[in-house]
């Protein structure tokens, strides 16, 4: 691959997959949370939690790129802080693009694995309760993995639609080659230069390749856990 593609395009494609891989891992515990409280509580609010973590699903991306600029830039009263006190910088970082990758398809993973907690039959649960079950314990031996083929959808529509996010991420962090372009960005800037078809294409074909690899790796993997929780 690395004869086909050029420098700058081999690092678009690296930099698409660290940031969807380190978008999807740090959401992977706050869409979990989240989708318990969805599937589960029963508290004042739960109808906007709701709709809040799925408006990235309906809002334009670039609108939700232009607030992550509006909160987290480097003059905004979030982003100003974490610049000045602990040195925290997303406005055109590669950190910025993992933020804006994770915003987008974190409706994605909760959805996901809410429905697999929805599909758990709650008297599994209730039984390892009446054996003096710890209620954190019960979540782990019984809960956890039962819910774990929706984990993994979840982990694989979160990576998915990280690695094509485009709107917010140009929006947020603009489009730096070696520091916040990414796979999409790249192919964008290609279609704009002449005699850029020929690159733009290749990098299509990757991004086609790498989505449908984790689309046939999720599969496998879910009906792996599957058979194994059948067991």
């Amino acid at each position: 691959m690395d004869a086909w593609l050029t420098p700058q395009e081999w690092t678009a494609v690296l930099l698409s997959l660290r940031v969807a891989t380190v978008a999807t891992l740090w959401s992977l515990p706050f869409g979990l949370l989240v989708a318990m409280l969805l599937a589960r509580g029963r508290f004042p609010g739960r109808a906007l939690l709701d709709t809040l973590v799925h408006l990235p699903l309906v809002l334009p991306p670039v609108v939700t790129g232009y607030l992550l600029l509006l909160t987290f830039g480097r003059r905004a009263p979030v982003g100003g802080f974490l610049a000045e006190q602990f040195g925290i910088v997303f406005a055109f970082r590669w950190t910025g693009a993992v933020l804006a990758c994770a915003i987008m398809a974190f409706p994605l993973m909760v959805r996901a694995i809410r429905l697999s907690i929805e599909a758990v039959d709650r008297r599994l649960e209730q039984a390892a309760g009446t054996l003096g079950a710890h209620p954190a314990w019960v979540f782990l031996t019984v809960t956890l993995p039962l819910i774990l083929p929706g984990i993994v959808a979840g982990m694989i529509l979160s990576f998915a639609k990280a690695l094509g996010e485009f709107g917010a991420t140009i929006t947020f962090v603009s489009n730096i080659p070696g520091e916040t372009q990414t796979l999409p960005s790249a192919i964008y800037t290609l279609t704009q230069i002449p005699d850029g078809e020929a690159g733009a294409m290749r990098l299509v074909l990757v991004a086609v390749a790498i989505s449908m690899a984790a689309l046939i790796g999720s599969e496998l993997l879910a009906r792996r856990v599957q058979r194994r929780i059948g067991a």
